[in-house]
């Protein structure tokens, strides 16, 4: 792919973006049917003349399409839709799939990235997709799987206003909102903090509840104590209730993914030699708790698991 560099530059991009021969997209398409993507590319259907879907596991498009409606195509087909999502595991599977799409692309179309990805490879493919009259938004979104099946996830779109407002009617499929928070790369960088501090609350929490279970509280009583008061986080009113305190783990959004997140967070601050020791110290414990596992195999609430090993004490509603 051209253009790659591997810092974390977040400034604008200099070259001219494409323009739009119509003011709202005609036919979609969605590449990556993981446990988000499925769900997103289902609220596309009906909205558009064509919605089409591709999977490199083809048989996972075909079973969205006979779910949904969406049209299962190849790849090459896919890319010729005015505007592209994509919800891939990481920023160099993106890359791939990018360049093996160039030959593809319609001009003046949009590929709007809604994977975690590294902010600097967002300007990359910036760079190499107006290099052939299109443009790219690095669109990651919040919500876990229950946002994606609701349609109202949170998405942070870094890249040129003038494509998203093109791009947004499709957005708004899947997104309850959708915020533009800066250039190329910026997206990324949003929801890599984000994540991370999520992670921090989460670890809190898992420390704050095991305290209280060694002084024979019980988790859930805690829980509902602390979601009516300030120590409540998404962490407490979600994570913790619904995945570890009922030990059902569901894999959702994968460990070693959350600790691809925080990584990313951390190198960011490393660029710009912000201390943040409270980030640094708790992406270290991620990645560790992700080190016990194969890549893709855990949900990322199973660090509460790494820490009771740890502690000794089990996060187990004892009703």
């Amino acid at each position: 792919m051209t253009n790659i560099n591997r810092g974390y530059d977040l400034t604008p991009d200099q070259s001219n973006p494409p323009e739009f021969n119509h003011s709202k997209p005609k036919t979609v398409s969605f590449l990556g049917l993981g446990a988000m993507g499925y769900l997103m590319a289902k609220h596309l259907v009906d909205k558009f003349e064509t919605v089409m879907v591709w999977n490199r596991s083809f048989e996972k498009a075909q079973a969205h399409a006979e779910e949904f409606g969406t049209l299962a195509v190849c790849l090459e087909q896919a890319v010729m839709a005015d505007v592209i999502f994509s919800c891939l595991p990481t920023s160099d599977i993106v890359d791939q799939v990018i360049e093996q799409a160039l030959p593809h692309l319609t001009a003046n179309s949009v590929w709007v990235d809604c994977t975690s990805g590294v902010p600097q490879q967002a300007k990359d493919c910036q760079a190499t997709l107006r290099s052939v009259g299109c443009d790219f938004l690095d669109a990651p979104v919040s919500g876990q799987t229950s946002g994606a099946d609701s349609g109202t996830l949170t998405a942070m779109v870094g890249g040129s206003a003038t494509a998203l407002a093109y791009a947004k009617p499709a957005i708004d499929c899947f997104a309850g909102l959708v915020v533009h928070v800066g250039e190329s790369g910026a997206g990324y960088a949003v929801k890599a903090v984000n994540n991370t501090l999520f992670a921090i609350n989460a670890w809190a929490a898992a420390e704050g509840l095991s305290v209280l279970k060694a002084h024979g509280v019980n988790p859930s009583d805690a829980l509902d104590c602390i979601n009516k008061a300030s120590g409540q986080s998404f962490a407490t009113l979600a994570t913790l209730p619904d995945r570890v305190v009922n030990r059902a783990f569901p894999k959702t959004f994968t460990i070693d993914l959350m600790a691809k997140d925080c990584a990313i967070a951390i190198d960011l601050q490393t660029q710009k030699l912000v201390p943040t020791p409270v980030m640094a110290q708790v992406a270290s414990l991620v990645r560790a708790a992700s080190n016990q596992y194969h890549p893709g195999s855990a949900d990322f609430s199973e660090f509460a698991k790494y820490y009771e090993k740890m502690s000794g004490i089990t996060i187990r509603d004892d009703h």
